[in-house]
């Protein structure tokens, strides 16, 4: 399938980038406003969050990399954020969407509600304040299919505009979305390996950074030279139940995990510092770096051999 660019608008609304902002997809009947907590008061005066809609609450969850999210619909999204100030105290920003043409109705955005907390519960990349996940409305097909129309785009400006939860970690930068193009890097699966420290791992360069793939195996011990940040995130993943501690010294990569660089991913899985870029190579064994190097001297990119 092609993949198409899409033009997006922002506009902030008193000029800083931390505000109030208002962001659309060119032809798209759907509007995106992302508001701090502290500001919500002043959605008074915006007819848009006046309209039954969907919104996400966004707080610090247990770790820098995974939010805390709350998801959930109301007929009027404005006054329902107004008792989420008073009863919720977990976040710190709200982002919602509703329509341009005011055709969405009270069961549309639950039905927008139900595959949200469905494809973030799926993604993993928030902790669910959310309890029970709410079955989905019945709706009339040509609804329900207008309804999932409404979603890809939704997807997409809720990625750009900072909050990727909705976007499964994979080897296709990030997202399985049918209609994105992965970058040719991420097409090419990486090995890591290590006999002496039982490290055997595979993985992928995204656009968002380096996916550890599930069931990879890393060692347990620690060298000297294993950084504060690194050590401070193996714990991290062991505590999210992303690695978990093996009787024969080794560690387990539970499941896919994205982490901020090669060199994060090969430090976490042979515990000390390393070039990610040297050390993790393709099956013809040409390092992450000579490939990237190859890539960025060729006009019209092609998978390597």
């Amino acid at each position: 399938m092609t993949a198409f660019g899409k033009s997006i608008r922002i506009y902030l609304a008193d000029g800083s980038p931390t505000g109030i902002r208002h962001a659309e997809l060119v032809n798209w009947t759907g509007q995106a406003i992302v508001c701090p907590r502290g500001r919500v008061g002043e959605l008074s005066a915006w007819v848009e969050s006046q309209r039954p809609g969907v919104y996400m609450l966004v707080g610090e969850g247990a770790s820098p990399t995974t939010p805390l999210i709350y998801i959930g619909e109301a007929e009027n999204v404005f006054v329902r954020l107004q008792n989420h100030v008073k009863n919720k105290d977990f976040w710190t920003q709200v982002v919602f969407f509703t329509s341009k043409d005011e055709n969405l109705t009270k069961a549309h955005v639950k039905y927008l509600e139900a595959r949200l907390i469905e494809t973030a519960a799926a993604a993993g990349r928030a902790q669910m304040e959310n309890g029970t996940a709410p079955t989905l409305p019945a709706l009339p097909r040509p609804d329900r299919d207008a309804m999932e129309d409404f979603l890809q785009p939704l997807r997409i400006l809720l990625g750009t505009l900072g909050f990727a939860v909705l976007q499964s970690v994979s080897a296709k930068g990030g997202s399985k979305a049918s209609d994105q193009k992965p970058s040719v890097l991420a097409d090419i699966r990486l090995r890591l390996a290590r006999p002496k420290l039982k490290v055997l791992a595979e993985g992928s360069a995204t656009d968002e950074g380096f996916v550890v793939f599930q069931g990879s195996v890393g060692t347990q011990a620690a060298k000297s030279h294993l950084s504060p940040g690194y050590s401070a995130l193996r714990d991290q993943l062991y505590a999210d139940g992303s690695l978990t501690k093996r009787d024969d010294g080794t560690t387990l990569f539970a499941k896919d995990v994205l982490l901020a660089s090669p060199s994060t991913a090969a430090a976490i899985l042979v515990g000390g510092a390393i070039n990610g870029r040297e050390s993790w190579r393709d099956g013809d064994n040409r390092m992450l770096k000579d490939i990237e190097e190859a890539l960025a001297g060729a006009s019209e990119p092609t998978l390597p051999k």
